[in-house]
């Protein structure tokens, strides 16, 4: 746990992250996250009924000015135009906060990542035969529901 108490707010302290690094490519200040504080949910008796423990991170992708726009496209088309993260896991905020950030950076790193490309595959032996075997039992039935010819 950091020096501060537990009242402190956190990013007025030194020792605090300026900003929540993402990868080497994107960083954001800590200005354009959105933090609010709630009570949690669940048991915990008179603690729980007190405490602003459980943190919600939010990010808006949208309205973001340290954002590159490779960046920025990216996670728009992935996470649409706002991102959050909770967390409500420990009974201190600042230990809620440090994980809904990490949640945050992590959920941003995944959208970011380039997809994979596609190697094309020809189908087997075994798929070319079930299509085919396919393609002869429908021809069957539809020869089958034709009249008869009279011959």
């Amino acid at each position: 746990m950091p020096p501060w108490g537990w009242s402190a707010a956190p990013s007025s302290y030194p020792g605090w992250p300026e900003s929540l690094y993402v990868n080497e490519q994107v960083e954001i200040p800590e200005a354009e996250l959105t933090v609010r504080t709630s009570r949690s949910t669940g048991a915990g008796g008179q603690h729980a009924n007190v405490t602003d423990s459980r943190v919600e991170v939010s990010f808006d992708i949208a309205g973001s000015s340290s954002l590159p726009e490779w960046a920025r496209s990216r996670l728009l088309e992935r996470l649409g135009p706002r991102v959050t993260a909770v967390a409500q896991d420990e009974r201190s905020q600042l230990r809620n906060r440090e994980i809904a950030r990490s949640r945050l950076a992590q959920r941003l790193r995944a959208a970011l990542e380039r997809p994979r490309p596609r190697r094309p595959t020809r189908p087997g032996p075994a798929a070319r035969e079930r299509r085919l075997d396919s393609k002869r039992r429908q021809s069957q039935r539809k020869r089958e529901r034709r009249p008869p010819t009279g011959e």
